[in-house]
């Protein structure tokens, strides 16, 4: 089915809260046993997914001094709290340090360890990266052979869940060792339905 058949198949099946569009994509002829072959990735939607993605700078200029990192490290509960709080995080060089030590252990297994901002990135700068992030999802290649990931919600203009399906596919492609020829098929789905098979004709 095309992706706009699919989008309005969907579209009519309402619930009594917002639904999120998933892309489900099924992959073949990948040996997951190889260290390898287990991807994590992060991509940026062209119109998000329709909740901005909760973004964290840690850097001096907003507060977050060596000791209060260390403070929020040494705190079990706290530590667990910041790290579930945010989707994506940010850091100044000069604390990358002081973060690996006191909250590696909590960020790591999520695969949330902040990104480093540049050097000398000036206020501007490091809110166009913040806005990027805020429309970025991430997926992770472990144990089976597919992949979902978040393209949208209700209330959203289909083209543009439409725009983030296509952009998501084509990043999830490139990130394959054989490419296109690793897609079994591609699904999307609203959060209480079924999933629809889409064309993949836009490849």
């Amino acid at each position: 089915m095309k992706i706009d058949e699919a989008l309005k198949e969907l579209e009519s099946k309402k619930r009594n809260f917002e639904q999120t569009y998933d892309l489900i994509i099924n992959l073949k002829n990948i040996d997951l046993s190889k260290p390898e072959n287990k991807i994590k990735k992060e991509i940026v939607l062209p119109y998000g997914k329709g909740k901005s993605a909760a973004v964290c700078v840690i850097s001096e200029k907003r507060g977050f001094t060596k000791e209060k990192i260390e403070a929020i490290g040494n705190n079990k509960k706290e530590a667990k709290k910041f790290a579930k709080s945010y989707d994506f995080f940010l850091a100044t060089p000069t604390l990358m340090p002081i973060i690996g030590k006191a909250l590696g252990k909590y960020l790591a297994p999520k695969n949330k360890m902040p990104q480093p901002i540049p050097p000398n990135a000036s206020d501007e700068e490091i809110e166009k990266i913040v806005k990027m992030k805020e429309r970025s999802v991430r997926f992770a290649l472990r144990s089976e052979l597919n992949i979902q990931i978040p393209v949208g919600k209700e209330g959203m203009e289909l083209e543009h869940i439409k725009s983030n399906i296509i952009s998501a596919v084509k990043d999830v492609i490139a990130s394959l060792p054989k490419g296109r020829a690793q897609i079994k098929n591609v699904m999307i789905k609203k959060t209480m339905t079924k999933p629809i098979k889409i064309d993949l004709d836009f490849i």
